[in-house]
This record gives structure tokens, sequence and C-alpha cells, in this order.
């Protein structure tokens, strides 16, 4: 279901691949356009450059090298992103001398926004505005700090089991199971951590079957 895994895989079986820090970049809806830099692992091949489909970006112009560290210029990715519209503008490649190229994604975002919502435990769904953002994972605390949810001995909760991301229909949906392990009309603060390094939290309280939900 992963080409881009499946790729990495197949590929090791034969040779290396380099990698960065990370496959995404974000860059801010709104707002002056600043460098970014990713840490490059070579893993034992040779970086060659970027890319841009079949386009070399240009050393020194849309990105510098200093040792592992890549980074992107403001005027590259000012370029990149074009008119700003929320989500991927662009994707670019790390060649390295062998193995399969990394791609990294470029991204104008804003802080996502949630609404407030009610519902059922078997059907929950927070309605939210992803705006170019990507969920990467959920804790769960009730009021005096202990855990809430399923993963009782961690604050963070099953990615799929206990929440998962609607981009389609902009909503992040509360399983369940979730809800089943949740206090009755024990109010429960959501923190939702986003791959751009924003943060929202969200209060929701089980009564019985019915679910709150509010932003503040």
């Amino acid at each position: 279901r992963d080409p881009g895994l499946f790729a990495q895989v197949k590929s090791s079986w034969t040779t290396r691949s380099g990698t960065a820090s990370s496959d995404l970049v974000f860059v801010p809806k709104s707002g002056p356009v600043t460098a970014r830099t990713l840490t490059l692992n070579p893993n034992g091949t040779t970086f060659l450059g970027l890319w841009q489909g079949n386009t070399p970006l240009a050393r020194g112009r849309d990105y510098t090298v200093s040792g592992n560290q890549v980074t992107l210029t403001a005027a590259a990715l000012t370029r990149l992103v074009g008119n700003r519209a929320y989500g991927v503008n662009a994707t670019i490649q790390a060649r390295f001398s062998c193995g399969v190229p990394w791609q990294v994604n470029v991204i104008s975002d804003d802080t996502p926004v949630l609404s407030d919502a009610n519902g059922s435990t078997s059907s929950y769904t927070v309605p939210t505005q992803f705006r170019g953002d990507v969920l990467a994972t959920m804790e769960a605390r009730y009021a005096d700090g202990s855990n809430a949810g399923p993963a009782n001995w961690t604050s963070y909760q099953q990615f799929n089991s206990a929440f998962t991301p609607g981009y389609a229909d902009n909503t992040l949906g509360l399983t369940a199971d979730f809800f089943n392990a949740v206090t009755d009309n024990a109010p429960v603060t959501l923190t939702f951590h986003f791959w751009s390094g924003a943060t929202v939290t969200y209060h929701v309280t089980r009564s019985g079957t019915s679910v709150t939900g509010t932003t503040s």
C-alpha cells in the first residue's frame, strides 16, 4: 500500500539508499518565507543534489550544503510553493550515488482549526480545518494529568486505533475503543500534534453514550 516504502525495502536487498531527517518541509501560508534545513543520512552513499522532477535545483542558489546539512534557500522555497495554496505545492528529491531517491514534499500550512461538536461514543468526529498540515499523533489526559484512553500507560494514543484523521472530509475521528476506555463524566484534554510542529488542544467529555467536544 506504500510504494515508496516498498521501493526502499526492495532496493535494500542489493544496495544502500540515502535518507533525510524528514520528508516534509512546511512553509507558512502567509508571512516571510525563510530557509529550511534538513539533515542528510547518506548511509554510505554520496549526496548528488536536489531535483524537482527531471530538473536539477541549482546548488548555491536553490540550496546549500554544509557537511550533512542541506538548506533550501528562501528564494527556492518561494518559487516551489507558488501561490501557497494549502497542502503539497511541490515535491523534490534528494538523490544519492545509489539506491532510491528521498522524496520531500514542500507544503504550505497554517495552524489547524478544530470546532465544537456533539456526537456518540460509537461515531464521533471533530470538524477540522487541517489547513495543509498533517497529523502526527494525539495525547489524552484527565484534568489531574493522568493518562486517558486505551493506552493508559502513556498519554500518547494509538494511531487509527484510538483516533484517525479524515483529510478528505475535514474531520478527526475518535473511535469507540477510545471512549470505552474513558471514565464517564470525566473531561479529557486532547492534544493533537502535527508534523509542522503545531499543537492544538481539544476537550471531550463522555456521558453514557453521548460525547461533547469543545475547543475551550
